[in-house]
Order: structure tokens, then sequence, then C-alpha cells
């Protein structure tokens, strides 16, 4: 079942969603607008191959700045924070959806990280992209996308409990961390 506006209200309200920092105004019928952060990480053009089994590879040749509005070149990807920390209880999970206005200037929101597990805390990782022709700035503080909120039975082993949840209590835009996964043959 999908949260409408004032089942989100009154979870956020009794502290069952924790929203930090919360206004009230970024509600909506069915979601909660979420607002970009301020921090920014990208990979440098390059030919380095990046393998996701090493570490080294993954966090080679990346830039990184906490700014007020970065500008999105065409075909650019870059990786940013929501200026929300999240908390989920272990019967809620959410999806994080762009906002029509934003897609209509070229801005992808997420490419398919888009699911937060029920027990997940900290700032969300927006994974960006440009598919514009041309340069887009973005700013701190606006709202760029959207939370859905649905109710599930309760996890057995919600993120927060997970040996290997490798992005618990993210406050930064986070590169992959996949390199901590097992290599199977």
């Amino acid at each position: 079942m999908i949260l409408v506006d004032w089942q989100i209200e009154d979870r956020i309200r009794r502290g069952y969603i924790r929203v930090d920092p919360y206004d009230p105004a970024l509600i909506q019928p069915n979601s909660l607008d979420i607002r970009l952060g301020s921090h920014f990480v990208w990979y440098v053009p390059g030919d380095i191959v990046i393998d996701p089994y090493e570490r080294e590879s993954v966090c080679a040749d990346v830039e990184e700045v906490v700014a007020d509005s970065i500008v999105l070149a065409p075909g650019q990807f870059l990786l940013a924070k929501t200026l929300e920390a999240i908390e989920l209880p272990d019967d809620v999970v959410a999806s994080i959806e762009g906002k029509s206005s934003i897609a209509r200037l070229g801005i992808e929101l997420h490419q398919t990280g888009g699911w937060i597990d029920a027990g997940f805390q900290g700032t969300i990782t927006l994974e960006m992209c440009n598919v514009n022709s041309r340069p887009v700035r973005v700013y701190a503080g606006m709202p760029i996308g959207q939370l859905v909120f649905y109710r599930t039975d309760r996890a057995a082993r919600p993120y927060n409990m997970k040996k290997d949840a490798k992005y618990m209590g993210q406050q930064q835009a986070t590169l992959s961390r996949y390199h901590e996964n097992a290599r199977h043959a």
C-alpha cells in the first residue's frame, strides 16, 4: 500500500518515519519531495577502466565538491546526496522518483538505485545524469525528487540489521561499494 499525504505526515510527526530536516510543505498527495544536497562526486573523463571488484579503480580519478550549485554538462554523470536524511522502520520501504519538471530539463535522478529498504538510515545518494543537449544547473536545496513510501509486512532482517549493509548511515554522495561483495566464479 502506498502511503498518502496524511499518512506520511502522521508517521513523520510520530517519529515512525524520520526525515531531517523536515518541511511539511514538501508533502505531496502520494509522496514527499526531497531536496538536493550540496555534496557532488563525479568521475574525471579518462581511460581508466572501473572494475567493480577493485576498490582502487572505483575510487580512481574522482572529483568532489561541496557547492551551492553545479552545472551538469550534456551526458555527464555524477553522484549527489539528498539534503534530507531519512530513517525507515522495518515495515516501510521507499522508492525515489524524479520530479517531472526536472526530468523535462533532461536530468535523470537515478539510474537503477531507486529502492530504499526497510530499516535504511542516512542520506540518499542520487545517480544523476544530464541527457539534454545543453548544460543544466541544479541548486542545493531545490526539490529534485520525491520519495514514495510503501507499507509492507515487517522485514525479518531490515537493512539496519544486515551485517553487509554497505550504505547504512551514509551522510554524503557515496561511490559504489560493490567491491565489498564476495567475488563468485
